[in-house]
């Protein structure tokens, strides 16, 4: 079993930056490709970054390109978030989710990963 909890969200004004963390425990942590998802209000699940276990490689949505970064520390089994430069359409509840088989056609679908952590609240005012 994995357990994720994300931590960093709060409210903040556009233009500003934030860095979310998720905090993996329970199975071998290098063993998981990571990713951040979003969900705003009314709106269905969003993919935003991902980063694969073996290769470190990293991916992210057109919306996030060049603004958000995402990294993993394997020492310290978190995977962190950082967004810089944002904007009133990023607020949303952020979470991080882990599958240990992801393959880059499925990075983008919720569906593919199998643990998820409880989400943190990101707000970001005009």
């Amino acid at each position: 079993q994995v357990q994720m909890v994300e931590s960093g969200g709060g409210l903040v004004q556009a233009g500003d930056s934030l860095r979310l963390s998720c905090a993996v425990s329970g199975r071998s942590f290098s063993r998981y490709s990571v990713a951040w998802f979003r969900q705003a209000a009314g709106k269905e699940r969003e993919f935003v970054a991902a980063i694969f276990r073996n290769t470190g490689r990293t991916y992210y949505s057109d919306s996030v390109r060049g603004r958000f970064t995402i990294s993993r520390d394997n020492a310290k089994t978190t995977v962190d978030l950082q967004m810089n430069s944002l904007k009133p359409e990023d607020t949303a509840v952020y979470y991080c989710a882990a599958d240990q088989s992801l393959i880059l056609s499925s990075i983008g679908q919720h569906t593919a990963y199998d643990y998820w952590g409880q989400g943190t609240q990101v707000t970001v005012s005009s």
